[in-house]
């Protein structure tokens, strides 16, 4: 396992980030952790969670997945992991969670991770993301910015004092970002510079085969602003092991949950996973594997965030992040991305 100095931070995360949003809904406890003492066992000391999951979020649950990871963090020293989490934002029709409507302002930000401290069980959280920005943006399978939807929105700047306040009292060590857009990173990171704030050092977005989005909005700000991605959903919500292929019903998320399938609902997706998957084969990898070897490959990426339902899964996955893909192999994904590109942003 290789491990990396998270952004401009003074963390030293593994190059795979166990992703928790299963725990307690389509894991138990017990499976879940399992899964924690496999991934430590392989060398990950990282694990990233989020006071709205599990997923789907839903009232019953709420907060059930830190609490999950809090009961197994107390058999081990708390220094052994790099624990990361999020505080929900505005916007996503979870009325359960602090009232709602949400905002990302000083009290919610407080309240949140409050409330995460003491499900995780910890003095302290490494990382702490927002999980969605305030203002109006495309996120989540949207892909157009639609001037019409503006509305009131926390500051930027009047978040970042919140979570600077937090970081003064050590309750928080970094801060990050997820489901961002270059506008909002570089105001973050603007605000940090001209107040004396604390600096964004990694950013959580969708990254894969169907979204290399982030290539062409992201990455040159990242590497010149020393911010890492944690790039989430690296199988494309399961299209790239292929298996939707001859399956359209097959078990997964996509038939569990069909509202999030939304993401990849678009023409090009299937047309782009068919390729792909012909692609690993030829090569005699699994559609998977190639695709999670992809997304460790890139040089921008802090750590890649995989998520499983089971031991195997998951070993199979971390097994597929040490796999290299050589040039031609590489050339040939870039003209399939040519071909078909992003169909899933």
């Amino acid at each position: 396992m290789d491990f990396r100095k998270l952004g401009a931070s003074d963390l030293k995360v593994s190059s795979v980030c166990l992703g928790t949003m299963t725990f307690g809904q389509q894991n138990s406890e017990s499976e879940a952790h399992a899964q924690l003492d496999a991934a430590f066992a392989r060398g990950v000391n990282f694990i990233d969670a989020a006071e709205m999951y599990p997923v789907p979020a839903r009232a019953e649950t709420y907060g059930r997945t830190e609490s999950i990871v809090g009961s197994w963090l107390r058999g081990r020293p708390r220094d052994s992991v790099v624990l990361a989490t999020k505080v929900a934002g505005p916007g996503r029709n979870m009325a359960w969670i602090r009232g709602g409507p949400l905002s990302l302002d000083r009290s919610n930000i407080r309240e949140a991770v409050e409330a995460s401290l003491t499900r995780l069980g910890t003095d302290y959280i490494d990382l702490y993301q927002l999980h969605w920005p305030a203002r109006n943006q495309p996120m989540f399978g949207q892909w157009r910015f639609e001037p019409g939807h503006e509305g009131p929105a926390t500051p930027i700047e009047e978040q970042l004092v919140a979570l600077a306040e937090l970081v003064a009292e050590g309750k928080i060590r970094y801060v990050g970002l997820s489901n961002e857009h270059p506008w909002g990173l570089m105001s973050f990171l603007r605000a940090a510079d001209e107040l004396g704030l604390p600096r964004v050092v990694s950013v959580q977005n969708a990254f894969n085969l169907l979204n290399r989005v982030f290539e062409q909005s992201l990455a040159e700000v990242c590497f010149r602003a020393r911010v890492s991605l944690l790039p989430y959903s690296v199988l494309g919500f399961g299209h790239l092991s292929g298996k939707y292929l001859d399956d359209p019903g097959a078990p997964g998320r996509i038939s569990l949950f069909p509202a999030f399938g939304q993401r990849y609902d678009k023409p090009g997706v299937r047309p782009a996973v068919a390729a792909y998957a012909a692609l690993a084969r030829r090569y005699g990898m699994a559609p998977a594997e190639m695709a999670i070897a992809f997304v460790a490959a890139q040089p921008f990426v802090g750590s890649v965030i995989l998520g499983a339902t089971s031991v195997a899964q998951l070993e199979a996955n971390l097994d597929a992040c040490d796999l290299l893909l050589d040039a031609q192999v590489m050339r040939e994904i870039d003209a399939i991305h040519l071909q078909f590109s992003s169909p899933a942003p």
